[in-house]
């Protein structure tokens, strides 16, 4: 079955004797990636779901001010991104700094055990997207692991496409040298 468009998605929320039906769609659609984006973001899965139920009430409350102007995923991930750095700023009033919860995030994450090799490498790349700092951090999991073009991770970050190689450059070394370290 193919995926739906966004404009099946939209009329169908638009009505409202067709709401849930289009917001289902909506969710069924998109919730896959919404969780993992959340996810490589907040690192657990508690938090992941959390999250992932909150942007989707958000949606659901402020789906009729989306204007087209991107497409409805950018909108998503625009939402996602800001519910997860709503997340992290609000535990940053209670745990410090923002690399005092990334330090936190890594130790949750070093003590999960990999039993073999290949989740091994797939925990110490998180550990050195965990260490890069958090805009570096948003571009690089929004470039690397969604694949996203510039042109959208600049509307889900309200940031140039310049400014975001160059983020995504530096978090890419970064990532480089801590792998390398690490073998």
């Amino acid at each position: 079955m193919r995926e739906p468009t966004d404009e099946q998605i939209l009329s169908l929320f638009k009505e409202a004797r067709t709401k849930d039906k289009g917001f289902t769609l909506l969710m069924d659609t998109y919730s896959a990636r919404m969780y993992w984006h959340i996810r490589r973001l907040v690192v657990t899965h508690e938090d992941a779901q959390d999250l992932l139920q909150e942007t989707f009430i958000n949606v659901y409350r402020h789906l009729h001010t989306f204007t087209g102007d991107s497409k409805l995923y950018t909108w998503l991930y625009r939402v996602a991104t800001n519910e997860c750095l709503r997340l992290l700023r609000e535990r940053k009033r209670f745990l410090g700094s923002f690399e005092e919860i990334s330090e936190k995030l890594i130790d949750s994450l070093q003590s999960t055990t990999a039993p073999n090799q290949e989740e091994k490498i797939l925990v110490q790349l998180q550990e050195a997207i965990l260490r890069l700092p958090e805009k570096q951090r948003l571009v690089f999991t929004l470039r690397y692991y969604d694949e996203l073009p510039y042109e959208e991770i600049s509307k889900i970050l309200d940031s140039s496409v310049s400014s975001l190689k160059t983020n995504y450059h530096h978090a890419s070394t970064k990532v480089k040298a801590f792998m390398l370290q690490e073998v």
